[in-house]
């Protein structure tokens, strides 16, 4: 039986997003096509024909994960509510609708070229947004970079450890050394 083009775009749609979630919350490695097919409510030969390939279908729900995290975070005004929103309790104890540099980073390097490309662009985004947002533009990107690094590696950290005090001090400490003024 055919499905409208519709119908299509709309089961395309309902599968990267499925896997977008799927692969922050258990890793690439952990998803097989059986889940991202039954928590997207469709079949093997939907994805497949789809996709091709679950490495086609993990770059773009890499790529939507990015738009999405881009769209959460577009509306911060300051570095300071960057870092705030990014390194709060709440980001870090959702990790399948958070950022895909912390979910997926130590996975990366083992994977195709089309996942490492969207991996690249995320971090370059990230990059942008926070130099945009930070007042001096004749270090912005090398700053942007450590802090994209910092944001990254201590949500990292604090989701890792298995003490809900040293998480919180994680995020707090790192939250503090980021938007410290000097004149502190």
């Amino acid at each position: 039986m055919r499905v409208s083009k519709k119908q299509a775009a709309e089961n395309r749609a309902r599968i990267v997003t499925a896997a977008a979630r799927l692969f922050r919350e258990r890793g690439l490695s952990g998803v097989g096509v059986d889940a991202l097919t039954h928590a997207a409510g469709l079949s093997h030969g939907s994805l497949y024909s789809q996709f091709g390939s679950k490495e086609h279908l993990a770059a773009e729900a890499l790529g939507h994960a990015l738009a999405t995290s881009a769209e959460r975070m577009d509306s911060a005004r300051t570095l300071e509510e960057y870092v705030s929103r990014y390194l709060s309790p709440a980001h870090r104890d959702r990790p399948g609708e958070g950022c895909v540099m912390a979910a997926l980073g130590g996975e990366i390097p083992r994977q195709g070229a089309a996942i490492r490309s969207e991996f690249t662009d995320a971090v370059r985004a990230a990059m942008q947004r926070i130099a945009a947002l930070t007042p001096n533009a004749e270090e912005a990107d090398d700053s942007a970079l450590a802090i994209v690094a910092t944001m990254v590696g201590a949500l990292t950290l604090a989701r890792a450890v298995d003490d809900p005090v040293l998480s919180d001090r994680i995020l707090a400490a790192a939250h503090e050394r980021l938007t410290a003024r000097p004149d502190r």
